[in-house]
């Protein structure tokens, strides 16, 4: 049994794979042929304003065939079915989902035994540059998680859960913080991502920019998701939120607006997508969002 499999080293996965396998642990990638490939050869190489500049070897491969301790689910929402089917259904001991959205959590509890799996977020701005490379531009990198838990320890093994996923991820150097509602934990960061995502990408511009071009819709989308947001069991002010957008450094960029910019498909539905749906079930109307949506749809 391997520690920990990362299922998809893009940004994030690559990332918090390299930070692990640093820590001292035994660390495995799955991903598609041509990155498990690259990784093989040349390992990971990060270049971080905050972890420094390292390079560790890599083991990668397309399928997990040996069960892991804890699988960090780290892939687009776009590509999660794909990634999905590459790791079996006895495959881990617990997983650790790492992406974008709200849905994705029922998805896979849908596919793998639903106390394993540990709601989980992260606020970091990563990307990679080429497979095996790694660009960490920010000094933050969060990781929130909710679920099951076990006592005080260390290591995972039967039983154990966000404590020693806590602990594990600590020790690599990121900053993690437990809390006690996995709907909260998802929505708080839909609340800044929601907004950010559509009006970054819907005008092909940095936030900065985009804060100022469509300062209008920024200020509806805001309080759309966050009321959507309420309703889901957080606490989130709208003007509270829009004072974090706007102190956001002005260069940064989403990465919905990133994978716009390289041509990849866009995580719109697991984004805006969800903020619609949630909140035609609370009964909140969401004018803007759906405005911008559309927008982008097309």
């Amino acid at each position: 049994m391997v520690s920990v499999a990362i299922v998809g080293p893009g940004g994030v996965g690559g990332l918090v794979g390299a930070l692990l396998a640093r820590a001292g642990e035994d660390v495995v990638y799955v991903a598609r042929p041509e990155t498990a490939a690259a990784l093989n050869a040349h390992g990971i190489a990060v270049h971080s304003v905050r972890f420094g500049d390292f390079t560790v070897p890599a083991r990668a491969v397309t399928v997990l065939t040996a069960p892991a301790a804890l699988v960090v689910v780290a892939t687009k929402a776009t590509t999660l079915d794909d990634a999905l089917g590459r790791v079996p259904q006895d495959g881990a001991d617990l997983i650790l989902p790492l992406l974008n959205g709200v849905d994705h959590m029922g998805l896979l509890r849908s596919r793998y035994p639903s106390a394993r799996v540990v709601a989980g977020s992260i606020r970091v701005e990563s990307t990679r540059v080429a497979p095996g490379r790694i660009s960490h531009t920010s000094d933050f990198c969060r990781v929130e998680l909710a679920g099951p838990g076990s006592g005080p320890g260390s290591g995972f093994g039967p039983g154990s859960g966000v404590a020693e996923i806590a602990a594990v991820l600590s020790s690599a150097g990121l900053d993690v913080i437990v809390r006690d509602s996995e709907s909260a934990l998802l929505w708080d960061k839909m609340s800044l991502l929601a907004p950010l995502a559509l009006i970054t990408t819907v005008t092909r511009s940095s936030v900065g920019a985009a804060r100022e071009m469509r300062r209008a819709d920024l200020v509806d989308i805001v309080a759309e998701v966050a009321a959507v947001a309420r309703a889901n069991g957080t606490r989130t002010d709208a003007a509270r939120m829009l004072d974090v957008i706007d102190q956001i450094p002005a260069p940064m960029k989403s990465s919905m607006l990133r994978d716009a910019e390289a041509g990849r498909p866009l995580e719109l539905d697991a984004i805006g997508g969800a903020v619609l749906r949630a909140g035609q079930a609370a009964g909140i109307p969401t004018p803007a969002t759906a405005r911008v949506v559309a927008e982008l749809r097309q």
